[in-house]
């Protein structure tokens, strides 16, 4: 049997946020629960391999070379396997002039920084699985907005969409303004049992998303959906009831948020009181702007199920009055008035 058919028993996370970005990525998955990050790190999950993470918000070492020293390693092909987590915008540094767009770390001969660019280049291709971490590095995010200057693009959009890795995998995207904490530890931790030889491959769609967590909409989890149906809309954001004519982009954005919660099943943005942005979409920023107006299209729908939701609503409130109102035999008279009338009553 090769080592890719009865699995792996140590796996290394190299992960590099480096990219355009805020490190917010990494600061949500510190609040992960299902499971949390220091479970896998620790060895509490049964059944996946030994982890060894690399990230530089979350490392023991004192930074510099110490921290440095397996990504070199991963590099000249002598550290594996290792699953390469991206974090951040990749920028295009064929425009770079004569500076550099981001860096990590300097070359050892040169002293000159080595690029983001330069460790995909020489990682992804040795990677058992390369992991995109956030919208940023997913589809380019914010720094890939109209008129950027660094010519920013997802880690697919660098290296190609059918890039596969040594481990015969496809790059895997999971989205979001920061990536929801559990959705990303629950595709590392698939990805791992993977690696250990128990369990298929994840199910991604055609943006290389794990099916699962986004192929339903915004609206389909909301808790505030039942007032759309009902043609029931917020006014402004101090209103329990649907925000579409406020802005929230819900029922066209693929998300699972507002069903899974954010910390521990809690929060999540159209629960607490915000739009939806639309911030785990390949088009956003620039095709969900200006946030706070009314999505395209939000006028019609509302205005097409207002007098059925004005109808249903009337109905459903007669009816909640009758269901309401308990039974006129339950009393406390000395006949039994239920209907009860048994058979074998003489």
């Amino acid at each position: 049997m090769t080592e890719r058919d009865r699995g792996l028993d140590e796996v290394h996370v190299l992960w590099i946020s480096e990219g355009m970005s805020c490190d917010g990525d990494t600061v949500s998955v510190t609040a992960a629960a299902q499971p949390p990050i220091e479970d896998v790190v620790a060895g509490l999950v049964p059944g996946l391999p030994t982890v060894h993470l690399h990230n530089k918000v979350l490392s023991p070492t004192v930074g510099g070379e110490e921290f440095l020293a397996p990504f070199r390693a991963a590099a000249r092909g002598e550290l594996g396997p290792f699953i390469l987590v991206i974090e951040g915008s990749i920028p295009n540094e064929k425009i770079n002039g004569e500076g550099y767009w981001t860096s990590f770390g300097n070359d050892p001969e040169t002293g000159q920084p080595l690029t983001l660019n330069w460790w995909i280049d020489r990682l992804a291709p040795r990677s058992w699985a390369a992991v995109a971490i956030g919208t940023c590095a997913t589809n380019g995010g914010i720094h890939a907005m109209a008129g950027n200057p660094t010519g920013c693009m997802g880690l697919a959009d660098y290296l190609g969409w059918d890039f596969t890795s040594s481990g015969g995998l496809p790059i895997v995207n999971v989205p979001g303004c920061p990536v929801q904490p559990d959705n990303f530890m629950e595709t590392l931790t698939w990805l791992l049992h993977h690696a250990a030889g128990s369990a298929p491959p994840p199910p991604l769609d055609e943006l290389l998303r794990p099916q699962w967590l986004f192929g339903k909409t915004v609206h389909e989890g909301c808790d505030r959906a039942g007032y759309y149906e009902q043609g029931d809309f917020a006014g402004d954001y101090n209103s329990p009831k649907c925000q579409v004519k406020i802005g929230c982009w819900g029922p066209v954005v693929n998300c699972n948020v507002p069903k899974r919660g954010w910390m521990g099943g809690i929060g999540g943005c159209p629960n607490v009181g915000g739009i939806c942005i639309g911030c785990t979409m390949p088009g956003f920023p620039d095709k969900f702007m200006p946030f706070m107006d009314m999505p395209p299209g939000g006028s019609l729908s509302s205005m097409m199920v207002k007098p059925y939701g004005a109808f249903i609503r009337r109905m459903r409130g007669i009816t909640n009055r009758t269901v309401n109102t308990e039974p006129k035999w339950r009393h406390n008279r000395e006949a039994l008035t239920s209907g009860f009338d048994p058979a074998w009553r003489p």
